[in-house]
């Protein structure tokens, strides 16, 4: 998440900077540590790497973190500077910040901090505020800066770039927010339309949820001691999402897990870390990136670009999104994925043709920026494509139906059906095939052979296409449903099938055979209860049929001719989503005693609409 793969991105990164020898930044910069004053007298823990050589006028870039701004100490230097090392051997001075409580910073640190549009007074902060000063405090005592700051940061330090821009600072000229933490109920990180992700979680705040007393260099251990080696076993022997409070695991001892479960609605508390609203009217040059794979925080990047689209124009507003999982943009290498060869290095490719180019243009005046509005790789074709406006315009919503027989088409057959299937919260189906100790980074793209086999899992495919259907924009799935509880969670899954004959990957493993692979493409759960409401969840009546109606996150996507579209339907994808009992109660107070079985039938004339392109 945020968070778990966060720290993935941050080994990516090094791997990235690997081809510059490990003394690279000791040799060229001048570190220096320092506090800087926040308004309300609090200080935060500041690193600057100063070039030993450029005697000019240096842009400034800076990246605030809850993940450490060290190695701490005027003597200790990092092994890179910067996001990506084209950038790192440019003349900028690069800036590295703890935020308001976390590790040497001064404060309480607050869970993705709310924005308070009106300040009153000086103790009113948050994190523009903070950034503000911060910004304010660097080009009044960085000699030879030339007067221009850029913000950047991958997944919660994405957070922290995209609260830069309410209230910039005249001086911030350029913010990147990439895999920014969005709205955590909706779709990033805690929650994906109000159902719990319960593994990335648990494992995340076992580090990151430890309290602290005051400013330290380093945590410490883990909350509690997590020594296993099938996830889907230990979670399902955990039960309950109240069993994490036991004396083995949280206890409490986590402020933020208790948030978590204390607020399992899309409350006052969700709603003020929702920073959308306040993404009105940004004039500030911004560069949002995201992955198609990424498990933590697709949707804050492509909500977080369409937020700043539809609350003011004219801006400088990009969007890129490239075939990569959390943070993998900055890697030294990405070709491959899961089961995809891409043909192409396209971290590479962002890196010196997009983020760099962005960068220099807007904070020091070099060369020029001419990506497009969206700059967006087309998965199944492998080739980046270049938009002016993001969904594209040239889209058309195409409605498939699920109907009898196991069929999938454009036109709706007979209504009056249905599928059924039972589904058991003690036998959920996995997310993932295979036994992991932790997420499986591949399921994103994973074969979904496993699951289709299951009597849980209802399956919905067309006959092998005539000809390449592409895809770019937002899914929509509309479920017409009844069931024997009155709580249940439904997962879509939109699957590429690949044709008998279709030949391996280049590189693929011994043994992996792409003929008839069921590759995923989008899928997304949604807790039933909130069907019609985030704010006031709403009971099933057992045997009514009811709509339920959601988002899945965009797609650019071409199915080619002779694969088919398949859909599959499930209500539980487990451990990577919490247990829903299948009754309708406060979910993280249930006990082993509320879970039951449901029978769920799915209506014939429930569907899917696909942004098809013309």
């Amino acid at each position: 998440m945020k968070r778990l793969t966060t720290f993935l991105a941050l080994l990516l990164c090094m791997s990235t900077f690997g081809q510059v020898k490990n003394n690279f930044v000791k040799e060229n910069f001048t570190k220096t540590d320092t506090l800087i004053g926040m308004r309300d007298g609090v200080k935060l823990y500041t690193v600057i790497y100063t070039p030993k050589t450029t005697t000019g006028k240096m842009a400034i870039l800076l990246e605030r973190t809850p993940y450490s701004a060290g190695p701490y100490g005027d003597t200790n230097y990092a092994r890179r500077v910067g996001p990506n090392p084209t950038l790192q051997k440019e003349p900028y001075l690069f800036v590295y910040q703890d935020v308001r409580g976390r590790y040497m910073s001064e404060g309480t640190n607050l869970e993705v901090t709310p924005n308070l549009a009106n300040k009153k007074t000086k103790k009113d902060v948050d994190e523009s505020s903070d950034t503000y000063d911060t910004v304010d405090w660097l080009i009044k005592n960085l000699k030879n800066n030339n007067g221009r700051v850029g913000i950047y940061g991958i997944s919660y330090p994405g957070f922290y770039a995209t609260a830069s821009l309410p209230g910039a600072h005249p001086a911030i000229k350029a913010v990147s927010p990439q895999a920014p933490v969005t709205d955590e109920f909706i779709g990033d990180d805690a929650n994906h339309n109000g159902a719990f992700f319960l593994m990335d979680n648990f494992d995340f705040m076992n580090y990151f949820g430890k309290p602290r007393s005051g400013p330290v260099k380093d945590y410490g251990d883990q909350v509690f001691n997590l020594d296993r080696k099938n996830a889907y076993d230990f979670f399902l022997k955990l039960g309950p999402i109240s069993n994490s409070q036991s004396a083995q695991y949280f206890n409490h001892k986590s402020y933020i897990w208790d948030e978590y479960l204390q607020h399992d609605t899309y409350d006052a508390y969700w709603k003020a870390r929702n920073i959308r609203p306040y993404l009105q009217n940004i004039t500030v040059p911004t560069l949002v990136v995201g992955g198609w794979f990424d498990a933590e925080d697709l949707f804050g990047a492509l909500n977080t670009y369409s937020s700043i689209e539809a609350q003011g124009k004219p801006n400088k507003n990009h969007l890129v999104m490239g075939p990569w999982t959390h943070g993998a943009w900055e890697s030294s290498e990405w070709k491959q994925y899961a089961s995809h060869d891409f043909g192409s290095n396209t971290s590479k490719y962002f890196q010196d043709s997009i983020e760099a180019t962005f960068f220099d243009f807007y904070l020091r005046d070099k060369g020029t920026f001419t990506a497009a509005e969206a700059t967006v790789f087309e998965t199944g074709s492998n080739q980046w494509r270049s938009y002016n406006t993001w969904p594209p315009a040239n889209v058309q919503a195409v409605t498939y139906y699920l109907g009898d027989k196991n069929m999938l088409a454009s036109t709706p057959g007979a209504t009056s059906g249905y599928d059924e299937y039972t589904s058991d919260p003690r036998k959920p189906v996995p997310y993932t095939n295979g036994i992991y100790a932790s997420r499986n980074n591949d399921y994103m793209a994973e074969d979904q052979r496993f699951a289709a086999v299951r009597p849980d899992v209802l399956v919905y495919e067309t006959l092998p296409l005539t000809t390449d259907v592409k895809l770019a924009g937002k899914i929509i799935a509309d479920l017409r449903v009844s069931m024997t509880g009155t709580d249940g969670d439904f997962v879509v899954k939109l699957i590429d099938v690949l044709p008998d004959d279709e030949p391996n990957f280049k590189n693929a493993p011994k043994g992996f055979e792409m003929a008839g692979y069921q590759r995923m493409v989008r899928a997304e759960v949604m807790r039933g209860k909130f069907r019609n409401s985030f704010e006031k969840p709403e009971t099933f009546i057992p045997g009514q049929v009811s709509t339920v109606k959601f988002n899945l996150n965009d797609v650019a996507h071409t199915f080619r001719k002779g694969h088919k579209i398949m859909i599959q339907v499930q209500s539980s994808w487990f451990p990577l989503v919490d247990l829903n009992p299948q009754k309708f109660m406060r979910i993280p107070e249930a006990t082993e005693r509320d879970f039951q079985i449901s029978t769920i039938r799915l209506y014939h004339g429930s569907n899917i609409t696909l942004p098809v392109v013309n």
